[in-house]
């Protein structure tokens, strides 16, 4: 996708969804190397670690473009997953997931084991940014907003082939579903936020995420024409067109008006 075409699709995301935070373009790096050199790096420019939510919660709210390599993040459960690491038995074995998501590490195993992974030492890290802003060609969009706004986008994404999109929740490591199960399945998703990325991205309750391949751009925008021309609307359309009831004292009144005159 060019620039050109990202602005347009900011702009077709802006006025069919009305998202309160920024939409956002990612793509994981081979080499550090890569990064646009304007890109902020957490630890070097602010001193800081984070989380991969968190880095998403800057972007979106900041509309900050980011580069983000393990010496910038802290988050140990997203190491393994995105390749930086290696798989360890502590991990694999359910340890790290059980006394917090699961009662047993048994059962946190075949936690572990759902949570999509990216290859060892495939990449470097993960360029983020404002859709509009992004100097760089995304392999992932992705839109945080309200259920509503995300009905709008699955919708959208339906328009042209019909079915229904598929996605799985596992309340944890929202980043990996977000960016890696997005690139390997090749298809679009909606995402229940983890607790980590409530707690450091600071996503609301009420907030959900869509993600999709870059490539379905086109497809979305055609959805959102297609089905806003269809009469689904956000905000959704109410309908208003009917004969308000009362309670019995305000019909009462209404009589007491009516013989009077």
């Amino acid at each position: 996708m060019t620039d050109l075409d990202l602005e347009q699709f900011d702009r077709e995301l802006s006025q069919y969804v009305r998202m309160a935070t920024f939409p956002l373009a990612i793509r994981m790096v081979e080499r550090e190397a890569d990064f646009d050199p304007k890109a902020r790096r957490p630890r070097r420019d602010l001193d800081i670690q984070v989380t991969i939510c968190q880095a998403i919660g800057m972007s979106r709210r900041y509309g900050w473009h980011l580069g983000i390599t393990p010496a910038d993040i802290n988050c140990p459960l997203t190491f393994i997953p995105f390749g930086f690491a290696a798989e360890v038995p502590f991990s694999a074995e359910g340890h790290a997931c059980a006394g917090v998501y699961t009662e047993t590490p048994q059962a946190g195993a075949k936690s572990e084991s759902i949570v999509p992974r990216l290859p060892k030492g495939r990449y470097a890290g993960i360029e983020l940014a404002p859709l509009s802003r992004a100097t760089f060609p995304p392999q992932v969009v992705c839109v945080y907003g309200n259920s509503a706004q995300v009905m709008r986008l699955v919708q959208a994404a339906l328009y042209r082939h019909g079915g229904a999109l598929k996605s799985i929740a596992a309340g944890r490591i929202d980043c990996a579903e977000i960016i890696i199960r997005t690139l390997l399945d090749d298809e679009p998703q909606y995402i229940l936020p983890c607790t980590g990325d409530r707690v450091f991205g600071l996503t609301e309750d009420d907030e959900m995420v869509f993600a999709m391949p870059a490539r379905y751009a086109d497809d979305v925008i055609a959805g959102l024409h297609g089905t806003h021309k269809g009469g689904i609307r956000y905000p959704i359309t109410k309908y208003m067109r009917f004969t308000p009831s009362y309670p019995g004292q305000y019909e009462k009144l209404r009589s007491a008006l009516t013989s009077d005159q």
